[in-house]
Order: C-alpha cells, then structure tokens, then sequence
C-alpha cells in the first residue's frame, strides 16, 4: 500500500463477540483499518457494496447466506475485494469450496495475531494491485455493469443455446433463460451468435446501432468504454445484449478467433454469458463450442429435428466434447403427439431434464411484441419450464464446480479447423 495509506477491512461474523475481538486485534495495527462489520452473509453483501473495501474477514457459517455464497456474489459485484474466509473447519473441501468461490486465504478459527494481520497484509496487496486493473467506470458499478473477475475471483459462465434443426425455438429459449438467470448479483448478457440472420435485438424490441461487427476490430484493446458503446440495455430489465450485424453481408467481418476474444472478456464481466446459435456448425458456433461451459441442445418432437440431434450427437462424440456439459432439452412439447420426451431420452439414452410446453397463445405473442414471456406472469406452465430450466442449469455449473472441472483453454486444434480437416 501507498504511504499512509491503510487497508480498508469489513468483519462479517455473525457472533458479536468474534466481531469485537478481531476489530480490537487489528485497532494495533497503523496499517489496518476496519470500516465496517455485519452480521450475516446478506448484510455483508451490503455492506461491501457501500463501503468498497480492500478486505473482507468472512465467516463460513451464518444464518441466512453462508460464507461461501457471499463470497462468490461479492467478487462478482466488487472484483479488487479480497476475501478471507475463517472456519472453526479446517476441512480441505471448506478450503476448496472457498477457493472456487474465489476466497483469497483461508484461516481456521481462532487465528493468531501474526497469522490474521499477515493474511491480511497480503490480500490488501492484491487488493491494490487488481483496483490498477479495474476501469473506474466498473468499479462503480456503472457503464456496463459490474466487472465480474478478479485474480482468483470465478469467472462467468458461457452457455450455447444450440440446435441443429432450425426454427425450434432457439432464440426464444436464449432469451427468456437468459432474462431467467439474470439479476443484480448475478448479471447476464445476451450475445446473438447467429450473425446473418440474428434476431435478439428484435425480440427486445430494440434497434441495432452498434452490433458485434463493430466490437470485432477491437478485440486487443476492450474496455468498459468500448463495450458501452457497443452493448444495448435494455432499460426495462436492464440485461444486456450484443446484437448480431443489421446486414448479412457484414457476418463475414466477424471471425471465430474474434468472437472467442470476445466471450473471454466479456467472462469477466458477467456471471452468465448466454449465446443464441445458429444451427450451422460455422467458424462462430464452433468457437463458441471450444469456450462454452455448457451446450443447452434442443430438440422437439418432429423427427428431422429428432434425425439432426442424432447426427449432432455422433460429431459430440467424434470431437470428444465432454457429455457432461450438456443440457438436452425438448421445447414445444404437445401431449396429443405421441413422440413423447420419455421415448426419445430412451432412444438416444441420454436424460432430458427440461421440458417446455407448447403455449403458442403465450410466446407469439410476446415475440411479436418484443417483450420476453419471462417479463410478464411467472405462474404460466411455459415461464416455469425456463425457470427450472435456469435452474438446471446453475446446478450442472455448481456440480461442474464441486469435481473440480476447470474450464480448460480451448484445445490446441479448436473445433471449428477440426471440423474443416
């Protein structure tokens, strides 16, 4: 830290008397200085959120949000914030837990003097080492949002929306799962991989000034300024969307290695990153598939849709994408067909967790007015199925988490020049 320059500490514990003894430990200490406490996971959140601190002394155990999940949401929402946690447990899976949440050191309960203050000391360098890195626009929470990543903070997640068959409902999925996971603490944008023929925007009721062909030249120097400029808000939900070019012809000025520099930054910025894809397995699908954390494959009952998902099935296997990260879903599903969910998981031996309802009188509607079904009555079969599907999702990403899967680089043959070979 700068001279005289102190580091700003928040204790979040939810005994008072562990609160107070820390906070008179560290009252010794020139270099420290605690700014605020609370009591319970939430009030931490709340507290880091008004005060910015550089670290935050984190107990595991508390009432109504653990440790853990605070963490998590804290480093989304203030990326320079280090976090320490401290446990009566000294279990490594606590220690892994925390650390995939993006802890910066963990410390077993009661800590020496020595060992809390040098903990500390070394996260309030860090501290000051990521503010250097954080535009001030984000740290703020302004301009496009708040950044996502720090060092050792969890990066987002990108979820392909995909399908081989066309016109099953691919975009209207994308978008309401999206509007689905998306809140304060946990912000998503939109990316329209379909860039001949995208319709995103239109689906928002929003017209495109800037699309990603004006991000793609400038993939080496992105920032918060840059991306403001070129991502839509969508002033009703406030979810963000990088809209597919307004002409076909300027698809082509968008390559594979462009849009993969892209979705990484943008990983740093939002916790989900949610692409509509084309159904073609071009340059931009296949990026897409080398970074993606999870593929949301939709098939419905028709048998050319049903026929595609098998031939998509057999190049998963050939390219050895890992099973596990796919969601196979069945979108309009129709009780009077008899091509039922359950016959098809049993014929391609794969579970199918998802299935949304045919509810036409709801979702033409809203398409035709650019307003999502996910806006309106949340009690509907059709707004159900997305939310459980959101859902499903958050729990195949934390299971993802819990073994230990990394989200390895892209592979040293990307898919998109194996598929060319």
């Amino acid at each position: 830290m700068g001279a005289g320059e102190k580091i700003r500490v928040v204790i979040v514990d939810d005994i008072a008397e562990t609160r107070e003894n820390i906070r008179k430990l560290l009252q010794f200490e020139s270099d420290i200085e605690v700014v605020g406490v609370a009591r319970t996971g939430r009030e931490g959140i709340d507290v880091a959120k008004e005060t910015k601190p550089d670290v935050i002394l984190m107990d595991i155990n508390m009432p109504d949000m653990d440790g853990i999940a605070a963490t998590e949401t804290i480093r989304r929402n203030i990326p320079f914030t280090q976090i320490v946690i401290l446990s009566v447990q000294g279990d490594p899976n606590y220690m892994r837990r925390a650390m995939l949440a993006g802890a910066r050191d963990f410390l077993t309960k009661p800590p020496s003097v020595d060992e809390l203050t040098a903990a500390i000391r070394r996260a309030g360098k860090m501290a000051l080492e990521e503010k250097d890195k954080v535009p001030a626009a984000m740290v703020g929470g302004a301009g496009v949002g708040a950044a996502h990543l720090g060092a050792g903070g969890a990066p987002g997640r990108v979820i392909a929306v995909y399908s081989p068959k066309g016109g099953v409902g691919t975009t209207t999925i994308a978008v309401n799962l999206g509007l689905a996971l998306h809140n304060d603490e946990t912000p998503a944008v939109l990316i329209d991989g379909n860039l001949q023929f995208g319709d995103v925007a239109v689906f928002f009721n929003e017209q495109v000034k800037n699309s990603i062909a004006d991000l793609a030249p400038r993939v080496e120097e992105l920032d918060a300024d840059v991306l403001s400029d070129v991502l839509i808000n969508h002033a009703s939900t406030n979810i963000k969307l990088l809209a597919a070019p307004p002409r076909p012809e300027y698809a082509e000025s968008v390559t594979g290695d462009q849009f993969t520099k892209i979705l990484t930054y943008l990983k740093k910025l939002f916790t989900y990153i949610v692409v509509d894809t084309t159904s073609s397995l071009d340059d931009i699908t296949l990026a897409c598939f080398d970074i993606c954390d999870i593929i949301i494959l939709i098939t419905t009952q028709d048998i050319p849709a049903i026929k595609n998902t098998r031939l998509f099935f057999d190049v998963i296997d050939a390219l050895s994408i890992d099973q596990k990260r796919i969601i196979f879903i069945m979108n309009r599903f129709d009780k009077r067909i008899g091509i039922t969910p359950e016959k098809v998981a049993e014929s391609f031996k794969r579970e199918i967790p998802c299935v949304i309802p045919m509810e036409e009188r709801v979702v033409i509607p809203s398409i035709n007015r650019g307003l999502p079904f996910m806006m309106g009555d949340k009690s509907r079969p059709v707004t159900r199925a997305i939310l459980q599907l959101a859902e499903t999702v958050r729990q195949r990403l934390s299971e993802i988490a819990e073994m230990d899967v990394d989200k390895s680089p892209a592979p040293s043959i990307p898919l998109r020049k194996m598929a060319k070979k």
